[in-house]
């Protein structure tokens, strides 16, 4: 049986994202490439195995129900969107993928925004739950279940408010699935949603997610790193008019976003999202820039999403108190805590270059992270951004 069962199992993001594109830059290109930050050694044969899942997602269809789900819960994207998803197809030519000598993986997926975006969630769960599958390795389904109960119990104990953020690194499908329903049950409410469109629709809850990084590096490429933040804000607003209103800060570090963070987007977003370094250090940076906006702090959300765990989440929630709103984006901790000495793999797709149109040039793309070492794009571009926004040259 193949690992992804429907167009849906993907995150939210995916499909707003590529809604955007198609309404604001509907010809637009882009690249996006496959980042292991293990450096993990596959099995041999690895990549072939990756082609036949791929192959298999051309045979997915959005359904008669799941489109109904999309229009019912989703009502930000308009029919002609939800049209466009009934009869999308995946298409595995647009994916490019070889393991060298060493069992080192390539993957590159390339085409038009609209469509090419929608492969960066499949693949990276595909990659994952096919590795673990070649390894023969197996969860201990007693350890996961009891562990994940215990996790949602704390969680709701003391009032944290979260979502289910872990497709992308999952063990498999199956687990992810039944941690959803788990945390559904266990988790008395204070579970938000899940960012998986899929597990929502089937578990009966709130999709929930943000916009990616890739669509501050797209604006980034095309119109500059000065005005990357304030061009994606406004092309957001533009396309959703109020609703999604939670933006990321670090596609080229907080310091630098928060500089182009206007009491025009201060007010109409609800929530900044921490995805990379110190979170108490980030709340702080951003309590301080609603209070010299003349904002009130205490009626704005941060979004935590760092590599969380329940312990983690309520330390930061108790820190942000009376402050600051918190709600939290945990994944990983959730989706592959499986036991029998499983690590989670450390894998990511980003933007690499774009363009706005088939006949233009490449524009190379990269983010700064929060965290020294973290970067990704071409050395030239980074040092070449870096300068730009007036930081520190580190590769």
């Amino acid at each position: 049986m193949a690992i992804i069962q429907s167009v849906l199992d993907t995150d939210l993001y995916k499909f707003t994202t590529s809604y955007a594109y198609s309404k604001l830059y509907p010809r637009a290109y882009g690249q996006f490439r496959f980042i292991d930050r293990g450096k993990t050694t596959y099995p041999q044969g690895f990549a072939e195995e990756l082609k036949k899942e791929l192959q298999e997602m051309s045979k997915l269809a959005l359904t008669k129900d799941e489109a109904s789900f999309l229009s019912r819960e989703l009502p930000y994207l308009p029919p002609t969107y939800i049209d466009f998803v009934r009869g999308f197809r995946f298409d595995p030519e647009e994916v490019k993928v070889e393991q060298d000598a060493e069992g080192h993986l390539s993957i590159i997926a390339e085409g038009l925004l609209y469509r090419v975006t929608l492969w960066e969630t499949p693949i990276l769960a595909l990659v994952s739950e096919l590795y673990y599958k070649m390894l023969g390795a197996q969860p201990d389904m007693e350890y996961t279940e009891r562990t994940i109960i215990s996790k949602a119990r704390k969680l709701a104990e003391h009032g944290i408010t979260f979502s289910m953020f872990g497709m992308r690194r999952r063990f498999s499908a199956a687990i992810e699935d039944r941690v959803t329903e788990l945390l559904k049950e266990h988790a008395a409410g204070y579970l938000f949603g899940t960012s998986n469109v899929y597990y929502a629709y089937k578990h009966g809850l709130r999709v929930s997610g943000t916009h990616p990084h890739e669509w501050i590096q797209f604006h980034g490429a095309m119109f500059g790193y000065k005005m990357a933040n304030y061009m994606a804000m406004e092309d957001w607003i533009n396309v959703y008019d109020g609703d999604l209103g939670t933006v990321l800060t670090d596609t080229y570090t907080t310091d630098v976003f928060m500089r182009n963070f206007s009491k025009k987007h201060a007010m109409l977003f609800t929530s900044l999202r921490h995805d990379s370094g110190d979170p108490l250090q980030f709340t702080e940076k951003v309590i301080a820039r609603y209070r010299e906006l003349r904002v009130d702090p205490t009626i704005k959300y941060i979004i935590f999403s760092d590599g969380l765990d329940p312990e983690r989440a309520i330390e930061i929630a108790n820190y942000c108190k009376g402050r600051i709103g918190a709600s939290f984006g945990i994944g990983t901790n959730l989706s592959n805590d499986v036991g029998n000495g499983v690590r989670p793999m450390n894998i990511v797709m980003k933007l690499w270059k774009c363009k706005m149109t088939e006949k233009e040039r490449w524009n190379p793309c990269v983010k700064l992270s929060d965290v020294d070492g973290k970067h990704t794009g071409e050395p030239e571009e980074i040092e070449l951004a870096q300068r730009t926004l007036g930081l520190p040259v580190q590769i």
